[in-house]
C-alpha cells in the first residue's frame, strides 16, 4: 500500500532538482525531482511552492514532487510564490534614497496583495533627524518603515519580530545592503556582499539565485537580485489602486466621471498637491504607452541564442512545381541562375 504524500515547501531550485523542507518535526530536507506528468501539463515549480512529496528515500534524502498546491500570488522576477510580506530595503546613505525609485518599488508590489514594510539600512551613517524625516514621509505615503544598522545591530530585533511568520522577500536596488541585512538576520546563510561603485555611486549585483532561509523565530526570508529599474507591468486601473493616497481620496468623495484617470478630467477629487502625484502621472504615462504601443514587425528570425536577418522570399525562393504545372510562367527568377533550379 502506497504511503500518503508528505507536505513541504520548496526552499531552492538547483538545475532540475528542488530542495524541499517537509512539514514534519526534525525531518531532513529532501532533494527532489519533478514527476514527468507535471512537466507534461506545464506545471512549473517555484521557490515558495507548497508541494506534495512521494516515495521519500530517507537514507539518500531524496524524493519526488507529485503535486503543487494553488498559489495565492507570484513574483515573476525573481520567481517566488506565496509571498506574505515584501521587505523593501532602502539605504539612508551611500547611495541616498531616491523617492521616485522607492515609489516604483511600492507600486510594483501592490498587485501581489501582500504586506509591505520599508526598511531603512545604514542608520549608523545618518543622524536621528534624517531617520525621523524619512519615516514621517513614508507614513504620509501610507506605509510603515523601520530603520536598522547591520554594523551596530540597532533595529534588527524589532525587525525580526515582524518577520516571524510566512514568507518574506527582501528586494530593492543593488547596493542598499540587502545581502548584509539577510546575513545579520540569518547568520547561517551564505550571502555574497559587494561594495558600492565609486564611479557611479550605485551597487553591484551580488545575488545570483533565489533561496528561502528559515528565521530563528519562525518564517522564511528570501533574497532577490537587485534591480536598477523595476518594470510596471499593470493596467492604469491597477496603477490607481496601488497608491494609498488615491484610495483615501476616493473614500472621501467621487470623481465626476467613473473612468477618470485623475489626470485632466474635470471634477476629479484625486488631483492635488500631494507629494507623489507627479510620480503617479509619470507612471500613468508609462503604462499607457506600454499598452498602446503597436507591435513591431520582426526583421530577423530567432535561432538558438542569436538573431539572423530574414531572407527575401522573392529573390531566393524557386517557383513551386504545382504552380508550374498549372500553366504559369516557367521562367526562373532573374536573380537566380537557371542551373540552380530543379524541375
Amino acid at each position: 500500500m502506497r504511503e500518503p504524500p508528505l507536505l513541504g515547501w520548496v526552499m531552492a531550485v538547483q538545475a532540475n532538482f528542488y530542495r524541499v523542507r517537509l512539514e514534519l518535526p526534525d525531518a531532513p530536507e529532501l532533494l527532489c525531482v519533478r514527476r514527468a506528468r507535471l512537466k507534461k501539463v506545464g506545471i512549473h515549480i517555484l521557490v515558495g511552492d507548497r508541494v506534495e512529496v512521494e516515495e521519500p528515500d530517507w537514507q539518500g534524502s531524496r524524493g519526488a514532487i507529485a503535486a503543487v498546491a494553488p498559489r495565492h500570488n507570484q513574483l515573476p522576477r525573481p520567481a517566488i510564490a506565496n509571498i506574505d510580506r515584501l521587505l523593501l530595503v532602502v539605504s539612508l546613505a551611500q547611495p541616498e534614497p531616491d523617492p521616485h525609485q522607492v515609489s516604483r518599488f511600492l507600486v510594483m508590489a501592490a498587485p501581489l496583495g501582500c504586506a509591505v514594510l520599508v526598511v531603512w539600512t545604514k542608520q549608523d551613517l545618518v543622524d536621528a533627524a534624517a531617520v525621523a524625516t524619512w519615516g514621517d514621509r513614508l507614513r504620509q505615503w501610507g506605509y510603515e518603515s523601520l530603520a536598522v544598522s547591520t554594523v551596530t545591530g540597532q533595529g534588527l530585533g524589532p525587525l525580526g519580530a515582524q518577520l516571524r511568520s510566512g514568507i518574506t522577500v527582501a528586494t530593492g536596488l543593488s547596493g542598499v545592503g540587502k545581502s548584509s541585512l539577510i546575513q545579520a538576520l540569518v547568520p547561517q546563510a551564505t550571502i555574497r556582499t559587494g561594495n558600492i561603485s565609486s564611479r557611479y555611486e550605485k551597487g553591484r549585483h551580488t545575488t545570483r539565485h533565489v533561496e528561502l532561509f528559515p528565521l530563528s523565530e519562525g518564517g522564511y526570508l528570501a533574497d532577490s537580485p537587485g534591480f536598477m529599474q523595476p518594470t510596471l507591468a499593470m493596467t492604469p486601473r491597477q496603477l490607481m489602486a496601488a497608491f494609498p493616497e488615491i484610495r483615501a481620496r476616493l473614500e472621501r468623495g467621487w470623481c465626476q466621471f467613473p473612468n477618470c484617470t485623475h489626470h485632466h478630467e474635470p471634477g476629479c477629487v484625486v488631483r492635488g498637491s500631494w507629494e507623489r502625484y507627479p510620480h503617479y502621472l509619470s507612471f500613468l504615462a508609462e503604462v499607457q504607452d506600454g499598452g498602446d504601443r503597436p507591435r513591431e514587425e520582426k526583421t530577423y528570425k530567432e535561432k538558438s541564442q542569436h538573431h539572423e536577418p530574414l531572407l527575401s522570399r522573392k529573390k531566393h525562393r524557386r517557383p513551386s512545381r504545382r504552380v508550374l504545372h498549372q500553366g504559369q510562367s516557367q521562367e526562373p527568377d532573374l536573380d537566380v541562375e537557371v542551373g540552380e533550379i530543379e524541375f
